[in-house]
């Protein structure tokens, strides 16, 4: 096993495979990786992808429905994503190896973890997107639960844009019971951002207050573009069937 942990030690440094617009060639063939199985798979679409500022320090604000959501979230972006992990999940030296190659950093389930948050802050004030889940834990029933306007301040003491984000059909597709994900479509959304400037000048509780309104209504309008989307596929289908049917009397078979 020397020659993994020696591959995985090599692709988490910084300069593993370095393309010119600065996103690692290794991260760019995953996220290829990624939006192939989200297309496919999940029959996944992105919208409002030019509310996501393309440079400087920006915090995707987004609900949390599985296990599938950092990925979600970040793989239709021109620039590398970060994200915070559960600390358990670095215990293991070659997983560890993996998810930091991802840009994925440690915070302390059930405690206010000072050091988390001080990453945040660095990798915002060092124009990285990093992504939080407001809600803190994930969803039990695929709803929105209620926003903690705290997990934003780092954005106002950073100076970086907050992009609420929505996920939408990731819970369907793996919600907490099941071992692997389901064929299910998953949508995400970006929602006009929140500009430094505004985050600069009003309170925390009003900015906690327009990501939770943003996510909700993007999360309701989402829901309904997949229930007509999903009517419109069963249409097609029993449509066919239909068709089917008349053939086959037509013929006498």
């Amino acid at each position: 096993m020397r020659w993994w942990n020696g591959f995985w030690r090599k692709s988490a440094a910084k300069t593993f495979f370095p393309s010119p617009d600065g996103m690692r060639l290794y991260y760019r063939f995953l996220r290829l990786l990624a939006r192939g199985i989200h297309v496919l798979y999940f029959r996944g679409r992105v919208y409002g992808l030019a509310n996501v500022p393309t440079r400087g320090g920006v915090m995707l604000a987004c609900n949390h429905q599985s296990y599938l959501d950092p990925v979600l979230v970040t793989l239709a972006l021109d620039r590398e994503g970060h994200f915070m992990a559960r600390d358990t999940l670095f215990h293991q030296p070659s997983f560890r190896r993996l998810i930091e190659s991802l840009n994925a950093f440690p915070v302390k389930r059930g405690a206010a973890d000072v050091g988390a948050v001080k990453e945040i802050l660095r990798r915002l004030k060092s124009d990285k997107v990093v992504v939080v889940f407001p809600e803190g834990t994930r969803t039990n029933d695929g709803r929105i639960g209620a926003i903690n306007a705290n997990s934003l301040l780092i954005a106002k003491r950073a100076g970086a844009a907050i992009v609420p984000t929505v996920i939408d059909g990731a819970f369907d597709a793996w919600p907490r019971r099941r071992m692997l994900p389901a064929p299910s479509p998953i949508y995400v959304t970006y929602c006009k951002a929140i500009t430094p400037a505004e985050i600069e000048a009003w309170s925390i509780e009003e900015i906690g207050a327009v990501v939770e309104r943003r996510l909700r209504e993007r999360f309701a309008a989402s829901q309904a573009l997949r229930r007509r989307r999903a009517g419109i596929d069963d249409g097609r289908v029993n449509q066919g069937e239909s068709s089917g049917a008349a053939a086959t009397k037509s013929t006498g078979n």
